[in-house]
């Protein structure tokens, strides 16, 4: 069992976190920002992708979202990989 897992919140609270702290959403990110949405936890798949690589690709396409809340956001989620 993956204790660490356990106190995360699932991906769709932290999707919806990010559409309203990130005003202009990267066009690069947007999909993987949408897959975010629709998903708990990086165990979960989205189509042929796994939430990890959802992550993963969001976070390579994340860098012009800057501030506290980005910050903060993005250690959660590089903590849930």
């Amino acid at each position: 069992m993956k204790l660490e897992q356990k106190n995360n919140r699932n991906l769709y609270d932290i999707a919806a976190e990010i559409r309203r702290d990130w005003k202009k959403v990267n066009f690069a990110a947007v999909p993987y920002l949408s897959a975010m949405s629709t998903i708990g936890d990086i165990g979960e798949s989205y189509g042929w992708d796994t939430g990890k690589t959802i992550v993963r690709y969001f976070l390579s396409n994340s860098s012009t979202w800057r501030g506290e809340t980005a910050k903060r956001v993005k250690s959660e989620l590089k903590a849930m990989l």
